[in-house]
């Protein structure tokens, strides 16, 4: 299901920065690759909250841009998305509280919203399994996973590699990159050392499977020196035989601007809101 004057598109891809000192990474000679990643996927279950920035392109939709904060207990999201090269101005405001999804913005057709700001439907879900997350089309599925769990895609990753130091947002960080099949990720799982390692490894095999891509994902990994994820990126074509359309490739960099911070996601007044119904959905 979709909403029908909701269109999606549009943003700029952005990479990591520019060279950055090794006195944050002087351990990183030390460290492989592997156990680098492996470190900053075990960090990631630390993470409470987070306000992160996403640009790229994503099949069948195309370029785009949105900054977005997260929180895990409970689990809600709140995003603003900008539609680039368009002939008009789209922007879409995406908020996930209590299973219910609420959407605003020049993208969707203000006629059918009787008058108020935000439509509203559920049952929705975000940030979970590839076949659990719904958010009635709104959403390319590329972008209702989880950011967290996404970032730690390259431990089944069977080559990284370092590739050097940068700075990323003003963050020095050491830069990997490696290759991700899901057979890659069922090997990492079966040979997982403990139970975190092999939960972590099941969840990001979901992930992986939810972005709708071809077998081999291209994933750069900036890790700061804190051992976090800085900022991630992922590219692969898309598997024609999950989306039907194909539509160009996937190519999407996911930054963490801020991490734990206090965070409060609001459900808009319920006055303020119409119900999605099947007047206002469509294919």
């Amino acid at each position: 299901m979709v909403f029908a004057a909701v269109l999606l598109a549009g943003a700029t891809v952005a990479c990591g920065g520019g060279a950055g000192s090794d006195s944050a990474n002087e351990d990183s000679s030390k460290v492989t690759p592997a156990t680098a990643v492996a470190k900053a996927a075990a960090n990631s279950e630390d993470i409470r909250s987070l306000h992160y920035r996403i640009t790229g392109t994503v099949p069948d939709k195309g370029r785009l841009e949105a900054e977005a904060s997260m929180s895990t207990d409970p689990l809600a999201m709140s995003m603003k998305m900008t539609a680039a090269d368009q002939d008009r101005d789209r922007r879409l405001e995406v908020r996930f509280v209590d299973e219910v999804m609420y959407v605003a913005g020049t993208a969707v057709d203000s006629e059918k919203l009787g008058g108020k700001r935000w439509f509203r439907a559920d049952p929705a879900a975000w940030g979970r399994g590839a076949v659990d997350n719904n958010s009635h089309g709104v959403l390319p599925r590329q972008l209702e996973g989880n950011p967290v769990a996404q970032s730690t895609l390259l431990t089944g990753s069977e080559d990284p590699r370092m590739i050097g130091t940068e700075t990323v947002d003003g963050t020095r960080t050491r830069h990997y990159r490696g290759t991700v099949t899901s057979g890659g990720l069922l090997a990492a799982r079966e040979g997982a050392v403990d139970e975190a390692s092999r939960e972590r490894l099941i969840e990001s095999l979901d992930q992986f499977m939810g972005l709708g891509v071809s077998d081999t994902l291209t994933m750069d990994l900036w890790i700061d020196g804190d051992n976090r994820a800085k900022q991630f990126r992922m590219r692969a074509e898309p598997d024609d035989k999950q989306t039907g359309t194909g539509g160009g490739p996937l190519d999407l960099t996911i930054t963490f601007l801020d991490i734990n911070q206090p965070l409060s996601i609001k459900t808009p007044p319920i006055k303020d809101s119409t119900a999605l119904t099947n007047g206002t959905q469509g294919s």
